[in-house]
């Protein structure tokens, strides 16, 4: 099916005040099959200095995907929670390569870990995070939730919770919620909005059960759209654009 289209203008005020990004690991490594894509992280930041140029305070969670995944290791033998506290850790790095991409453009960042490592980061402190916002810091928020079992979409759920942002925005590959891959299946059905349930009813893997439940809760709503499409977040920070909103109000499709 033809994408839809994703004209856009960037002069209309923004509609959110403080938001969090959530991506992938896998959104940092490009082409490559493992690791850090330095032009795909600068890419990335850019993004995010678009948004910020605009007044919007940002935080961030990155995924770990692209270093080490818990699940699959746990999957090939090894322990669990060792396995977990493991990826927790490859979220560090992503965090840290991109405070540095975010910091070459002048903007001011800080890396706030669920797992204290005063070296590298700050430990998580609520209002100081709060503060870091307030001030026009990016914050990147890494180590998921410091919990094994918890995904990284759970803990940006929690994040964006406790930071009381007014949105999760998931950059992904894709320009919003499809009833399949539409990589793979070109007549793919677009939801421009969907309900937390439909979501969860169709398994539509926009995040994990638990951050779906979450949001639902706390009627955070959740934005996806696409990460690769040039100032895609800065023009559904303003509304404009393809991608599709989870919220309590269903998508009318069967």
């Amino acid at each position: 099916m033809p994408e839809p289209s994703t004209a856009q203008t960037l002069e209309t005020a923004p509609k959110y005040k403080r938001v969090l990004l959530k991506i992938s690991g896998e959104a940092l490594m490009g082409d490559q099959g493992f690791g850090l894509h330095p032009p795909t992280v600068e890419r990335i930041a850019r993004e995010v200095q678009k948004v910020t140029d605009m007044g919007v305070e940002v935080c961030m969670v990155i995924g770990g995907g692209n270093i080490f995944r818990g699940l699959q290791g746990s999957a090939q033998g090894m322990e669990r929670t060792t396995a977990d506290y493991m990826g927790m850790l490859a979220t560090v790095m992503n965090a840290l390569a991109m405070q540095g991409a975010l910091e070459a453009l002048k903007i001011h960042t800080r890396v706030i870990s669920a797992i204290p490592m005063d070296q590298v980061c700050e430990p998580y402190i609520r209002r100081r995070a709060v503060r870091h916002l307030e001030k026009g810091r990016v914050c990147i928020f890494a180590a998921g939730t410091g919990n094994p079992y918890f995904t990284t979409d759970t803990a940006a759920t929690l994040r964006a919770n406790e930071m009381q942002c007014q949105a999760i925005f998931k950059g992904t590959q894709v320009q919003g919620v499809y009833d399949s891959d539409p990589k793979k299946n070109p007549d793919a059905v677009f939801f421009p909005k969907i309900s937390y349930d439909e979501v969860l009813q169709k398994n539509l893997k926009v995040m994990d059960a638990s951050a779906i439940a979450l949001a639902r809760e706390n009627r955070l709503p959740i934005i996806v759209f696409s990460l690769d499409e040039p100032n895609g977040m800065a023009g559904v920070v303003q509304g404009a654009g393809t991608f599709t909103v989870v919220s309590n109000e269903a998508s009318g499709k069967q």
